[in-house]
């Protein structure tokens, strides 16, 4: 199979400085709102890249729970292998691709464990299937098969039958703080718009453009 001509032309829109927020979190949330409004698929997932201790790094895609000033939240399992990852090297990037505009947002900062109390509020927000598969999935442990799965469900919800489904204690939130925020435009003839906000010492943000 030749897939070398495949490519499309991007032609829907610019991005110009004067047109960007003076801060980024202002400038993801109208994008991110534009990106909802147009009916993408999970416009809230997400690439995550981590790098092992060893300088392997791994990619899987992850759902933004919530954001605001102070950074990007998701949840996983304290003990998958992102975690683990995490844990030896915090320093994290992670992209939105939304097609349909034509755009990409690269985030690149240190993920934290968010606060027991945050991921609490979180997980009791959760649909009771999705609270009950925390508890039933070692995540990126191995298994022997999809029965084993299921037999720790029943389990599960035999011991979690009456009231609330408790918080596991391995189970939980990250925060991406930043250092650096890209917000790309596609344009024509590959000559796309490229525009980076950088977290000074002051913490203040650059916005600088960058050759695409």
């Amino acid at each position: 199979m030749d897939i070398g001509d495949l490519r499309n032309e991007y032609c829907r829109a610019g991005l110009t400085r004067e047109s960007l927020a003076s801060d980024p979190f202002t400038q993801f949330e109208q994008w991110f709102m534009q990106a909802n409004d147009a009916k993408i698929h999970e416009v809230n997932a997400m690439q995550l890249a981590t790098v092992s201790l060893e300088g392997k790094p791994s990619l899987r895609t992850v759902l933004l729970k919530s954001f605001d000033e102070k950074g990007f939240v998701f949840f996983t399992n304290y003990q998958s292998q992102k975690a683990q990852q995490i844990d030896a090297n915090p320093e994290v990037t992670t992209l939105f691709f939304w097609k349909e505009l034509e755009r990409q947002v690269e985030i690149s900062g240190r993920a934290e464990k968010i606060s027991t109390l945050e991921s609490l509020k979180y997980f009791t927000s959760r649909p009771r299937g999705s609270q009950l598969g925390a508890w039933v999935s070692a995540q990126s442990s191995i298994i022997s098969s999809r029965s084993l799965l299921e037999i720790k469900l029943d389990e599960m919800k035999r011991k979690f039958s009456a009231g609330q489904i408790p918080l596991p204690d391995f189970w939980g939130g990250y925060r991406i703080v930043p250092h650096t925020i890209e917000f790309w435009q596609g344009r024509p003839d590959r000559l796309h718009d490229r525009f980076e906000y950088r977290r000074t010492p002051s913490e203040e943000w650059k916005i600088e453009r960058l050759a695409p």
